[in-house]
C-alpha cells in the first residue's frame, strides 16, 4: 500500500502543478485573448481565468489609455519652412482581439502611423497656421490616426501637439514681422486721428466762418492765454478782416 502511494505521489504533484498553472487572476482592466490550439477561441476577464497548458495559450491586454510621445520630426511647411514637431499620443485598446491579431504590435505600429502622420498633415499647412491654428490641427491628426487605427481595435482620444522648434534666423524673421506690423497698427492709428483731427478743425472752421466777430473773440482769448505766460515777446498774427476794418476807418476819417 505505501509503495501504491508513492507510485501516485508524482502523478499528483503533477496534476496540482498543472492545475496551479492553468489558474490565472485578471485586472479589472487587463482582458486575456485566448487562442485553443493556435486557433483564436475567446476574449476572457477580468477575474479568474482557467488556462488548460498545452492546449490554450493567453495573451493579455492593457485597456488603460496610453500615452505615447511621438518624437520630434522634421517638418517641410507648405510656404518651405524646416520645422521640428513633436506630439502626443493619447489612445486605449477596445478591442483586444483585433489589437492582438490584426497587427503584430499596436503600440510600435501605432507610433510609427503617428510619426507619418503628423508630417503629412502639418506639410499641407503653412507656418502661421502651425502656430495660430494648433487646435485644428490636433483635431485633424486624430481624426485621421483614429480612422486608421480602428481596424485594430484602436481608440485615438486625443492628439496634441507640444512644441514646434524654429531655427534662429526663422525666429528673427518673425520678430522683424511682428514689428514692423506694430509699427503699421501705430501708423494707420496716427493717420485716423489726424483725419479725425482734420474733420473737426474744418468743421470749427466753417463755424467761425459764419460769424466773424467770432474769429476775433477767438484771437483775443488766445491773446489772452499768451501773456498769461509771462512771456518778453509776443507774436500774434493779426486777422487781415481786421486789418480791413482799421484802413478802411482811417480812410474815412481822412476823408472828413
Amino acid at each position: 500500500m505505501i509503495d501504491l502511494q508513492l507510485g501516485f505521489a508524482p502523478l499528483i504533484i503533477l496534476l496540482l502543478f498543472v492545475l496551479a498553472s492553468s489558474i490565472k487572476i485578471l485586472r479589472e482592466y487587463e482582458r486575456g485573448v485566448i487562442f485553443l490550439l493556435g486557433r483564436f477561441w475567446k476574449v476572457k476577464g477580468p477575474g479568474l481565468v482557467i488556462v488548460i497548458p498545452g492546449l490554450q495559450q493567453m495573451v493579455k491586454v492593457d485597456l488603460r489609455v496610453v500615452t505615447m510621445d511621438v518624437p520630434a520630426q522634421d517638418v517641410i511647411s507648405r510656404d518651405n519652412v524646416s520645422v521640428k514637431v513633436n506630439a502626443i499620443v493619447f489612445f486605449r485598446v477596445v478591442d483586444p482581439q483585433k489589437a492582438i491579431i490584426q497587427v503584430e504590435n499596436y503600440l510600435v505600429a501605432t507610433s510609427q502611423l503617428a510619426q507619418t502622420t503628423l508630417r503629412a498633415v502639418l506639410g499641407k499647412h503653412e507656418l502661421d497656421e502651425m502656430l495660430a491654428e494648433r487646435e485644428r490641427l490636433n483635431l485633424d491628426v486624430q481624426q485621421i490616426l483614429d480612422a486608421q487605427t480602428d481596424s485594430w481595435g484602436i481608440k485615438v482620444t486625443n492628439v496634441e501637439i507640444k512644441h514646434i522648434d524654429l531655427n534662429e534666423s526663422m525666429v528673427r524673421a518673425i520678430a522683424r514681422q511682428a514689428e514692423a506690423e506694430r509699427e503699421r497698427r501705430a501708423k494707420v492709428i496716427h493717420a485716423e486721428g489726424e483725419k479725425q483731427a482734420a474733420q473737426t478743425l474744418s468743421e470749427a472752421a466753417e463755424m467761425l466762418s459764419r460769424e466773424p466777430a467770432a474769429m476775433q473773440l477767438r484771437y483775443l482769448q488766445t491773446l489772452t492765454q499768451v501773456a498769461g505766460e509771462h512771456n518778453s515777446t509776443v507774436v500774434f498774427p493779426v486777422p487781415v478782416e481786421l486789418l480791413s476794418a482799421l484802413a478802411g476807418g482811417r480812410k474815412a476819417a481822412g476823408g472828413e
